[in-house]
């Protein structure tokens, strides 16, 4: 288990773009999130994938990058949409950015 980051803010708001995470989260939810909570399996958190584009995915497990660093295995709720691990291979731990915590706009929840 990864150890919760410091010198970071505690909070911070996401917005999701794309259907990737469909049916969990649409395009326009808006997100709550964490700075400074661990990743974990099963966890949705916000990543800079290889390609810069910072996006909203699911922490699946632990792998190793082509460099030998650690990262998260990332996957899309909706396997036929958007870029994911699949495509760019595992992303390092300090490209996952955020934990989301919960979904505050249209319909909010705990995620």
């Amino acid at each position: 288990m990864e150890r919760p980051r410091r010198g970071l803010p505690r909070w911070g708001l996401a917005r999701v773009h794309g259907r990737s995470m469909a049916p969990l989260l649409a395009p326009g939810d808006r997100l709550l999130v964490s700075y400074r909570r661990a990743v974990r399996p099963g966890t949705v958190v916000v990543a800079r994938l290889a390609d810069g584009t910072v996006a909203v995915k699911r922490a699946v497990e632990r792998r190793t990058t082509v460099s030998g660093a650690p990262g998260w295995w990332l996957l899309s709720e909706d396997p036929d949409a958007g870029v994911d691990s699949r495509h760019r291979g595992p992303v390092p731990d300090g490209d996952v950015i955020a934990v989301t915590v919960a979904r505050i706009w249209p319909r909010p929840r705990r995620l």
